[in-house]
């Protein structure tokens, strides 16, 4: 192992380096003259050895021959294959994250960072918080999950921009599960402006983008730039080698496929995502993939497959303590239990899950975290109160969802929930704030497929 620095010192500093140069030819019981002949002087080692002189690359290389050591033992005080060992024990944390909890991929990510911190390997020390960023999302912890994607950036700033665009769209994610998709939107799109100004039509860099894009879009109601994205993603795809960027675009094209109405390619799209991830055995995202196609059998009136497959999911995420995810999917799972008449399940499995400030709910959706699915919760429970006459509690609940709704910019959700609202207010005599309710709702239905994002991003040479 390479010796620790001096307090504060980089490995790579004159001092650091002639201390090392100094240590290891003592170790091998050399003379300065020995060591320095026949390309250079004693004079120049002595020099070198005190701190006072930055070696070249040249030097460095004589010496380390020398010496008996690795070029980049020398110039960095690190063994050559310590880069190598990291890189192998990161993919072994990957993982661990795709089959296992969350947290305790963590643990093993936070080890690693540290580690290539204590040896200055930046990539490494990125690729490690990339990675710990991933298992905050997965555990709901997004304030943290940004904090670690921002840290990546900054460790790649000078790097080409592709080299950080999974940084970029995790903390995209991040915002977005926070419930701010108009910066979700902002991020994505500003990034893929930025790669097309600079001409890196990187195809796994601009899939990941366009595939990312495509959830904001579709909760913001901006359907034709959602439908746009999977069209490019679907031209990019055969450029594309990684099969789990593949099967995410996958699963992001069946999103605008559903709101087409086109539910068997949707479940066809689905399954080769499902394919795919349990070839790579990614257990969230295939939960994701079950998750959805409930949802695709939700909303083709198939009740009883759409709630086989949203245990299904549930389960799957319960297993990996993804607790976010988790909670996400029992909103849909209360839906669809509803739905097939069994309000009071429906009703049990929702209460726990919300953040409300009275003794209801201890759960954690809410503005700051899910606040789409958070609404969605409201919403199920002020139409649950309306089925049992009780107006007043119904009212409190669609109130909490517009809320939530307005503060998000899901405007597909808004308009359905203020016609709820608008009609509950009408049948109680509230005539004006009823037309208020229902002007808010057609605010957000004014313009379908587009949003106020400003022009969408230019489009890649194909």
């Amino acid at each position: 192992m390479a010796q620790k620095s001096s307090e504060g010192a980089r490995p790579d500093d004159p001092a650091e380096i002639g201390r090392r140069v100094l240590r290891l030819r003592g170790e091998r019981g050399l003379t300065q003259r020995q060591l320095a002949e026949p390309a250079y002087t004693p004079a120049y080692v002595s020099t070198l050895e005190s701190g006072k002189v930055r070696p070249s690359e040249a030097a460095l290389r004589h010496l380390a021959e020398r010496l008996d050591v690795s070029y980049e033992e020398l110039a960095t005080g690190r063994p050559a294959h310590l880069g190598a060992g990291l890189r192998l024990r990161l993919t072994d944390a990957r993982l661990a994250l795709a089959t296992g909890a969350p947290e305790d991929a963590a643990a093993l990510f936070r080890a690693l960072r540290e580690e290539a911190v204590g040896h200055a390997l930046v990539e490494e020390e990125a690729a490690a918080l990339q990675g710990l960023g991933d298992c905050l999302l997965e555990s709901g912890e997004l304030a943290g999950a940004r904090d670690c994607f921002a840290a990546v950036e900054r460790l790649l700033a000078d790097e080409p921009l592709p080299r950080r665009v999974p940084a970029i769209r995790g903390r995209a994610t991040a915002h977005l599960l926070t419930g701010e998709l108009r910066y979700a939107c902002y991020l994505l799109e500003s990034t893929l402006d930025e790669l097309d100004a600079a001409g890196l039509h990187d195809p796994d860099a601009l899939l990941l983008l366009y595939t990312a894009s495509i959830a904001p879009y579709m909760d913001m109601g901006a359907h034709a730039r959602a439908a746009h994205a999977a069209e490019l993603a679907l031209a990019l795809a055969p450029r594309v080698d990684d099969p789990a960027l593949v099967a995410g675009m996958h699963r992001g094209v069946a999103r605008t496929l559903i709101a087409e109405g086109r539910i068997a390619e949707a479940d066809a799209s689905l399954a080769k995502a499902q394919e795919l991830y349990r070839q790579l055995h990614i257990r969230t995202e295939l939960a994701h993939c079950h998750w959805m196609r409930g949802y695709v059998h939700a909303q083709d009136g198939d009740l009883e497959h759409a709630e086989s497959e949203l245990r299904t999911a549930r389960d799957i995420l319960a297993s990996k303590r993804a607790a976010l995810f988790t909670e996400q999917v029992e909103v849909e799972l209360a839906d669809v239990l509803r739905r097939r008449g069994r309000t009071e399940e429906a009703e049990t499995l929702l209460r726990p899950l919300l953040t409300t400030g009275d003794d209801e709910g201890t759960g954690s959706l809410g503005a700051g975290r899910g606040a789409v699915h958070a609404g969605g919760a409201h919403r199920l429970l002020g139409l649950i109160a309306e089925d049992r006459g009780d107006t007043e509690r119904a009212e409190e609940h669609y109130c909490a969802a517009l809320s939530l709704l307005e503060r998000s910019s899901a405007a597909g959700d808004l308009a359905d929930l203020c016609r709820l609202l608008g009609d509950l207010l009408r049948r109680t005599g509230r005539v004006e704030a009823a037309m208020d309710a229902y002007r808010t709702g057609l605010g957000h239905r004014a313009a379908p497929g587009t949003t106020t994002l400003g022009p969408a991003p230019a489009t890649p040479p194909m």
